[in-house]
């Protein structure tokens, strides 16, 4: 187990305040003096700021340096979160998105002033179009939700083109949380189909329900949240397709067969893909994020504005479509993101993205042979990219994933993704990437069993956990329900 010594909690940097402490000494002026309210209007000039922290530079130097040794990152070590996909992303994605050329540039300029950056976009898209089969790509979308609420709108256009109202959206019962947020907001109504035995989506289900006629489009996310890939997604595409419905596919699991398989060749008719995943950028802290939809040539003429198109060696962006769903976001989107994802994949190349693939079905089913006798695994058919145990081993001693994934934390490690997928009670979604090397696979299964082990032979042990973390266990559903979101002074 990782020795880690105990800490005094932090004080807030309000709670440090000292009055009198500055952080910062300026010469004398040596010209006369502006009064900047009777300059600039009175109501321009900003007050003092009530109760703000007095404080020495060192202070705050040492305070946010003490707290972001508290934190973990993939930089640290291994992050299993399944389906968020936390890996290393490499450096050189940094510099090239640092350049002065790409991270100075204003949204507004002229098209003659960025061709850098719109070549760089349109070489993008063209190599996310090679990745997924499909006929174009948006680059517009900030994150994965906002990439199908972008692709269910497009979806809904094309319908509305036809002259046809359909309005259900059917979701797997293992479907992303967000698919049927993003199928609400888009204007349709959701209907959940069950999984079979094996965790994939039950196709005799799926006819009975197209048999009705009102289906919109099925939310098919592949390979889905327990890490199955769904075997009959073809034969599902040309279901839905014969009766005039579309085929949405959740591209977040894109880096389990990226290089691989194509989606367009699966019979997809829209499918997000997040670059911050697949493509390397850690998307931990809100972001930022982005999501292009790669589109059949079906949903082509509905793409967002604009769209980046080549005219010999000359880009531009173009808006005059009207068939468009219009803009799905302020400018064309994170081009920061952008940059990262471009540089991933032309430094990986083909047989690089097929290796990375490769490698993250690796690890996941390196971590399952290693630890399917200590913990239960709920569904027996074979793991991509990441793999679903449960808590049910561990009952007899009425532990929970909650006490595993906190006594993971005394142990060094961040836990896994928790009780999701919501059909496996008590999961622990577990995800290590391709990042990973075997030794530390190795020290995480280590990990894992010694916490298996103390679940069975000492159990408050684990319920009691964590105990070398700066903050202990809290009140979580009180910390959701309730949140203290402003510091206040102690009342004497």
């Amino acid at each position: 187990m990782s020795e880690k010594v105990a800490r005094e909690r932090e004080k807030l940097i309000f709670e440090r305040s000292s009055a009198g402490r500055v952080g910062y000494q300026l010469p004398a002026l040596e010209v006369p003096a502006v009064d900047l309210a009777a300059t600039l209007g009175a109501a321009l000039v900003r007050d003092e700021i009530a109760d703000a922290p007095e404080v020495s530079e060192v202070d705050v130097v040492r305070h946010f340096t003490r707290l972001s040794k508290w934190n973990y990152g993939v930089d640290e070590g291994l992050y299993p979160l399944g389906s968020c996909t936390m890996k290393y992303n490499p450096r050189i994605n940094e510099e090239l998105a640092r350049l002065p050329g790409l991270a100075q540039i204003h949204p507004l300029q002229p098209d003659d002033q960025v061709q850098g950056a719109l070549a760089l976009m349109w070489q993008l898209e063209q190599a996310l179009m090679a990745v997924t089969g499909m006929a174009r790509v948006t680059l517009q979308p900030a994150a994965g939700a906002h990439g199908e609420l972008a692709g269910m709108l497009m979806i809904r256009k094309a319908l509305q083109a036809r002259g046809d109202n359909r309005r259900v959206v059917l979701i797997p019962d293992s479907a992303h949380g967000t698919n049927p947020a993003s199928a609400v907001f888009a204007g349709f109504e959701t209907v959940e189909i069950a999984s079979t035995a094996e965790g994939t989506v039950d196709l005799a289900a799926l006819a009975a329900r197209l048999a009705a006629g009102d289906v919109a489009a099925l939310m098919m996310t592949v390979p889905n949240t327990l890490g199955v890939f769904e075997p009959d997604i073809s034969r599902a595409a040309a279901m839905l397709h014969e009766k005039g419905a579309f085929l949405y596919m959740d591209g977040a699991n894109l880096n389990a067969f990226v290089g691989i398989a194509s989606p367009g060749k699966m019979g997809a008719d829209a499918l997000h893909i997040n670059l911050h995943k697949t493509f390397s950028t850690p998307h931990g802290g809100g972001g930022p994020g982005a999501g292009p939809v790669a589109v059949s040539a079906t949903l082509v003429p509905h793409l967002p504005v604009p769209v980046v198109e080549k005219d010999g060696d000359r880009y531009t962006l173009v808006s005059d479509r009207p068939g468009s769903i219009g803009k799905v976001r302020s400018f064309y989107g994170n081009f920061g993101m952008l940059v990262r994802a471009l540089a991933y994949i032309r430094s990986l190349g083909a047989d690089g993205l097929k290796s990375m693939a490769e490698g993250a079905v690796l690890g996941a089913n390196y971590l399952r042979a290693r630890l399917e006798g200590d913990y239960h695994l709920a569904y027996a058919g074979p793991s991509l990219h990441e793999v679903v145990f449960d808590d049910s081993l561990q009952a007899a001693g009425s532990v929970k994933n909650i006490d595993i994934a906190k006594r993971l934390l005394d142990y060094g490690f961040h836990p896994p993704t928790m009780s999701f997928p919501l059909i496996v009670h008590g999961a622990l979604m577990t995800e290590p990437t391709e990042s990973e090397g075997v030794d530390e696979l190795d020290a995480f299964v280590a990990a894992m069993k010694s916490i298996a082990r103390e679940a069975k032979e000492s159990p408050e042990l684990v319920k009691g956990a964590p105990y070398t973390t700066p903050v202990r266990r809290l009140d979580e559903v009180r910390a959701a329900r309730q949140p203290v979101l402003r510091w206040r002074p102690t009342q004497e």
